[in-house]
């Protein structure tokens, strides 16, 4: 996956880590703190001295910064626990908003 691209799926699924903090469910599940950890992993993990990240315009390269201020701005729960489990989540098997989101960057590009 291109690097403007793997940007811009990173910080839309910032957003929606951002947004679903504030959610009484979401804010203390599992599949959010796991996620905002693997988000800050690969945000921490990607290569910014090749020649295509600095190729990227301005404007796209301060969409890093937005990212990390995001993420900053992120406290998962240390011992969260998985809100399908628990029984509290009543969304339909297989339905997890920030799971769902997060999937977006495993389907394949065509």
């Amino acid at each position: 996956m291109d690097v403007l691209t793997r940007l811009r799926y990173y910080r839309f699924i910032a957003g929606i880590l951002a947004n679903q903090q504030r959610d009484p469910l979401c804010s203390v599940c599992k599949a959010f703190t796991n996620s905002v950890q693997q988000l800050r992993h690969d945000i921490n993990s990607m290569p910014t001295n090749t020649a295509e990240f600095s190729a990227l315009p301005p404007q796209v390269l301060l969409m890093l910064a937005d990212i990390n201020s995001t993420l900053a701005n992120l406290h998962p729960v240390a011992d969260a626990v998985g809100q399908k489990k628990a029984g509290n989540c009543m969304l339909p098997q297989g339905i997890c908003f920030v799971k769902s989101s997060k999937a977006l960057i495993d389907r394949p590009v065509s």
